[in-house]
Formats: structure tokens, C-alpha cells, sequence
């Protein structure tokens, strides 16, 4: 395994609302059920009573099985996926896993591909041009599996959904020094509890891309779109319009709501940073800062 991932109780307040089993003893038991099946997953307990730490060959290999069992009628609290280092015995080097990824893409965007690969540590290995296919370009990289976190969704907007993407396991090499760079932008957070209102949304649309609705549930904390800068910003997207009998000559003038970004399962996952939590229920995907990290940090200050 080279990726982990931890499973826990739903947290939020939103908790409860719509999934079937809830309780700790239920994930647990479902989770070593899947154990044996699925001979490349691994399951372990960690010193909180109500998370599980789950390992797999990769993200999708985790987030296959979260997708399974929201449809079955679980409510998950899942953290951030991280890679599992392990020590050479003969060098005393700390190492962490390297993936293969192959990436074949029109010829126009091959340089934002190897522009994204280099910030993410990447070696190049190969490139050509593989004429069978019209003229794709096909370039093989060597990444730390650290650096392939969250880069599908990127290559995919870099390449205007054009690229494919395949990648595997090559070996454990020495870890790189240094954090690699994630994603560049920060998270809009609703300011408080409360709904959605479309008076709400009109405000804070100008700081980024909204992910949420008019009349979807908030809470304090919880991720409602992506900023448009580094670093998080907290927006009321409760703010309901004062009713006054004062009238105004712009009045009636409204902007109008743009569009909203659906992410999918993956494309939650990863966009997690890491003191971000995935709330996953049957029907939606919530996201949301991490309460214990966010009490930490405040200490700090």
C-alpha cells in the first residue's frame, strides 16, 4: 500500500440526517468485512476510538470503497490522503513511493503538462510523439506518489479535459526534501450555521467559485467555495436582504447567480488540504476545515 486515508464517525452538525449507519461499531465492522475481499486494502486502529485508518495501492483504490459505502448508507468523515513512508533497513533513509505516469495529450499542451510535472517534483523519463493517434504527444514522467495527489483534476483543466492519464507504481525511492507545492488557492468558509440565500451567494461570488446552492445547509467552518487568492476567507452566505419601506433607485437590480462547481467524489478528495475534512453522506459531499487542527492553530497565534 502506499496511500492512507482516515475513516471516522460523521462529526458535523449536519450529522445524521440522512444515512443509515452512523455508528463507529458499524464502520468498523463494515470496514473489516471489506478485508476480505479486497486483499491490497489494510486496516488499522488508531488511538481515537472513532477513526480508522485505512491504506491502499492508491486514491482511487480508497475512494472506490468511501463510493461504495455512501451507497450503501454510510456516513463517513474522511481526512486528507497521505503517503506512507517506510525506512530502508540497509540505508536508514526514509523513502516514500514513486508512481509512473504516462500522459498522452494533444501536441498544443504538452508544455503546460510538463510545467505542472516539474512543480510537482517530477522526472522526466520520456516524450515523443506517438503518430498512431494523430499526433498525440506521449510523455512519461517518474512522480512522487505526494506530487500525484491531486494532480489529475489540474492536468485535466490544464489540457481542457483532452489528456489521458495513466499511472503505476514504480518503486520506493529516497523522499525528496521539502513540501511539494498542492494547490495555489484558498477556501471560502461559511462564516456561520444557518441556509443558503441567494442575497448571500450575490456577495460572496466575487471572492470565487462558489460550490454551493440557495437553500443548501451551512455551518461555521464548512468549505462553500474556492477563493480566488491563497488562503482561506470566511463569507456570510446567510446574509438575508433587510427589509426596510426605504426605496432605492437601484432597486430590482440584481446580478444574478453564475455558476456553481460540482465536485465529484475525487475531485473532493483531492482538493483537501491538509487540515481539511470530506463529510460524505448518501446524497451529498460536504467539506470542511478540521475543528481540532483549527483550535491548534489558534493557540499559536
Amino acid at each position: 500500500p502506499t496511500v492512507r486515508m482516515t475513516l471516522g464517525v460523521n462529526k458535523s452538525p449536519l450529522a445524521g440526517r440522512e444515512g443509515k449507519f452512523l455508528t463507529s461499531r458499524m464502520i468498523r465492522d463494515r470496514l473489516f468485512k471489506e478485508l476480505d475481499r479486497n486483499v491490497a486494502l489494510q486496516v488499522a486502529e488508531t488511538d481515537s476510538a472513532d477513526r480508522y485508518e485505512v491504506s491502499g495501492r492508491g486514491q482511487l483504490h480508497l475512494t472506490v470503497l468511501i463510493e461504495t459505502m455512501r451507497r450503501e448508507g454510510f456516513e463517513l468523515e474522511v481526512g486528507p490522503p497521505t503517503v506512507i513512508l517506510k525506512e530502508n533497513e540497509e540505508t536508514g533513509q526514509v523513502e516514500e513511493p514513486w508512481e509512473k505516469v504516462e500522459v498522452r495529450v494533444p501536441d498544443e499542451y504538452s508544455g503546460a503538462v510538463i510545467d505542472l510535472f516539474n512543480m510537482r517534483k517530477g522526472e522526466l523519463v520520456n516524450m515523443g510523439i506517438d503518430d498512431a493517434e494523430g499526433g498525440m504527444s506521449c510523455i512519461e514522467y517518474l512522480v512522487p506518489t505526494r506530487g500525484m495527489l491531486g494532480l489529475r483534476s489540474s492536468l485535466l483543466t490544464a489540457t481542457r479535459g483532452t489528456a489521458i492519464i495513466d499511472s503505476v507504481f514504480d518503486s520506493y525511492r529516497p523522499k525528496i526534501s521539502g513540501e511539494i507545492q498542492g494547490r495555489d488557492k484558498g477556501s471560502l468558509l461559511a462564516f456561520a450555521d444557518g441556509t443558503a440565500t441567494t442575497f448571500g451567494l450575490e456577495g460572496a461570488q466575487d471572492r470565487g467559485k462558489m460550490m454551493i446552492q440557495p437553500n443548501d445547509e451551512v455551518y461555521k467552518g464548512m468549505i462553500v467555495g474556492i477563493h480566488q487568492r491563497p488562503g482561506d476567507l470566511e463569507v456570510n452566505v446567510c446574509k438575508t436582504k433587510a427589509l426596510t419601506n426605504m426605496r432605492s433607485a437601484n432597486k430590482g437590480i440584481t446580478v444574478g447567480l453564475q455558476g456553481t462547481v460540482e465536485l465529484s467524489l475525487d475531485g473532493c478528495v483531492e482538493y483537501l488540504a491538509a487540515d481539511e475534512l470530506l463529510e460524505v453522506t448518501p446524497t451529498k459531499f460536504r467539506m470542511a476545515k478540521n475543528p481540532e487542527m483549527s483550535k491548534k492553530n489558534k493557540g499559536k497565534k
